[in-house]
């Protein structure tokens, strides 16, 4: 391993907190936090391929 892509590690940490989100809306029942969860779960894991593709393209991977 060269050297870190903190980028991508900010990028995984909030794709975990919106999984865990997701978990904690489900045991409280509340349908508006779930769906805002997965949104930002969507949100957050597209710009991170996007961000990966973009590295992979300028050689920087």
């Amino acid at each position: 391993m060269k050297n870190i892509k903190w980028i991508f590690v900010l990028y995984s940490i909030g794709a975990i907190a919106s999984m865990c989100a997701i978990g904690v809306a489900v045991g409280m029942s509340s349908i508006p936090v779930a769906i805002i969860a997965i949104l930002a779960l969507i949100l957050i894991m597209g710009n991170g391929f996007k961000t990966k593709k973009r590295y992979r393209e300028q050689g920087l991977l």
